[in-house]
């Protein structure tokens, strides 16, 4: 049973992390020393904040070198590492600001926000009322005007900036006096473009008038699977506080020491490799474009983050693309959105942006044999094997 285990593993090792392009843009891959501190002895302990437990002083320590970190990198008055996920830090969020009844604003699942606030996630469990952004698909933009119409009218207890399908920034900075002066706690889900955040490539939303930034720590930022809270003064302590017990018990410490240097990482490294995704991703989108694909917001440039969208109309036909470059070991989700997170972190640049979008063509387009494209694929992720933007061993 032992070997089939490993055996499994191995081969998703070999196939996934060698032979394939990974396009997905909520994925990322760590450095190797991050990546080994999920293996480190920290994943067997606890720790507790009214110190039940004895033996914590590193745990600790480390804990509070990354909230420093993490308050520092971003720019905020209260840090959290403790979220497991981005959408459990959606739900501190939502959780500690509102009350059954209230209503929460964001952007709707048809326009690209994340489900996982809508009617059949957080909105539901918590007993919220969800009034949608107004939004111009087009240009992939909430609309400015509507919008203030909207939440002088609905009067939000909650309004969450944020998507799944995110290419160009919020405008956090023109609705947040609006915000604040219906008293509306303003929040920014930044799961997908927290380290084009981070290396001031995107928004800078605890500027613009956002009381809280939070979100998942393993997209566009290079972390572990996770989450993270960010916040002004009041309000992070104020989720500081409910954390324990109410959201998250054990936080998995060494998914917190990974976090940590990962933040280091970003720190030293992140303006480099953000400005270098949203190059790729402007690169990818152009070529693709002049290939004939459906890009989504030419006129604006495609894309301000590291997504290309592309709009085939409806999720099945999405799907049967998906599948066949999944067959070229070309991996994509089924909406399509591309991401090139994970290949800028290996060291990939705009003409490999320009030999991705041939190798899509050929697969999509030109029909060319799965098969044929697949050794060209593994050839290139040959080529590009080590982790950039992190300090080397």
């Amino acid at each position: 049973m032992i070997s089939e285990i490993l055996a499994l593993v191995k081969k998703h090792e070999n196939w996934r992390g060698k032979e394939c392009l990974n396009l997905i843009p909520s994925e990322n891959v760590m450095s190797p020393a991050a990546r080994s501190l999920l293996s480190s002895e920290l994943g067997h302990r606890y720790t507790a904040r009214e110190r039940f437990y004895m033996g914590t002083k590193f745990i600790d320590e480390i804990e509070q070198f990354g909230e420093e970190l993490a308050k520092d990198l971003f720019g905020a008055e209260t840090a959290d590492l403790r979220p497991l996920s981005g959408h459990v830090a959606d739900m501190i969020f939502a959780a500690c600001f509102s009350k059954p009844g209230d209503k929460l604003m964001c952007v709707s699942p048809e326009d690209g926000g994340y489900p996982g606030l809508w009617h059949e996630g957080l909105a539901g469990l918590l007993g919220l009322k969800v009034a949608p952004f107004p939004f111009v698909k087009d240009a992939m933009k909430i609309d400015v005007r509507k919008a203030e119409e909207t939440i002088i009218r609905e009067k939000p207890k909650l309004i969450i900036f944020g998507a799944s399908l995110i290419t160009f920034p919020h405008p956090v900075k023109e609705l947040a006096n609006i915000a604040h002066e219906i008293g509306a706690c303003v929040g920014f889900d930044g799961s997908h473009v927290l380290g084009l955040i981070a290396g001031r490539q995107f928004q800078d939303p605890l500027r613009e008038g956002a009381h809280a930034l939070f979100g998942s720590t393993h997209k566009s930022f290079f972390g572990p699977q996770g989450g993270i809270i960010l916040a002004d003064k009041r309000r992070g302590e104020a989720m500081k506080a409910k954390i324990y017990p109410r959201f998250v018990d054990n936080a998995h410490w060494n998914r917190i020491a990974a976090l940590t240097l990962a933040l280091a990482e970003m720190k030293e490294f992140g303006e480099e490799y953000a400005e270098q995704v949203v190059r790729n991703a402007r690169a990818l989108a152009k070529n693709l474009h002049g290939y004939g694909f459906p890009v989504k917001c030419e006129r604006l440039g495609f894309t301000q983050s590291h997504q290309v969208i592309l709009d085939f109309g409806n999720y099945e036909r999405g799907r049967e693309i998906a599948e066949k470059l999944q067959r070229a070991n070309i991996i994509v989700d089924c909406v399509i959105r591309l991401g090139t997170c994970e290949v800028t972190r290996r060291g990939m640049k705009e003409e490999e942006m320009a030999k991705i979008a041939e190798l899509i063509k050929r697969t999509v387009m030109d029909g060319e044999s799965p098969e044929m494209i697949k050794r060209e694929v593994a050839k290139l992720c040959s080529e590009f094997q080590s982790i950039e933007y992190c300090f080397k061993q």
